[in-house]
């Protein structure tokens, strides 16, 4: 599969796709900015954000009620990041859905390595293998949690 190649789940009335066409940048920005990983996240970096990722639009009826990316090499590495359903439509397996979707995609598949930050769902990662890292000296980051609140100019 190239990487411009279309890649579509279906169950009932519910898409997974990663059609970037099909994108709403304004409500993936909605949801972001008051979640409590990317809160204040301003349009232009969601933006571009979603142009140098490959991106998992989740629909019903053609309206966007969630959203997941993975920020790849497209061969050996991928951070999954910014997954979330909408909140009307949690608890119905959406969550768990999309995350098959994107574990089956082809460029997943072969990946080595996928990393993921979360305080907000490990439940659900657990269930499709991921582990904390716990190795001293293992991982290493620089987290700026703040970076969009703190009145800096991005983009």
């Amino acid at each position: 599969m190239s990487i411009s190649e279309k890649y579509e789940c279906h169950k009932d009335n519910y898409l997974v796709s990663t059609d970037r066409e099909k994108l709403d940048v304004q409500a993936i920005h909605r949801y972001l900015t008051r979640s409590t990983w990317a809160k204040g996240i301003n349009l232009a970096i969601v933006g571009k954000s979603i142009e140098n990722s490959l991106n998992f639009g989740v629909y019903h009826d053609k309206s966007q009620i969630g959203f997941a990316r993975l920020i790849t090499d497209y061969a050996t590495f991928a951070y999954l990041c910014d997954v979330y359903i909408l909140e009307e439509y949690q608890g119905e397996g959406l969550g768990r859905w999309v995350m098959e979707c994107i574990h089956h995609h082809p460029v997943f598949e072969q990946l080595r390595r996928i990393m993921l930050f979360t305080k907000t769902a490990p439940w659900l990662y657990e269930k499709f293998g991921y582990q904390p890292v716990n190795q001293e000296n293992y991982a290493w980051t620089i987290t700026r949690p703040d970076i969009y609140t703190h009145g800096k100019k991005h983009g």
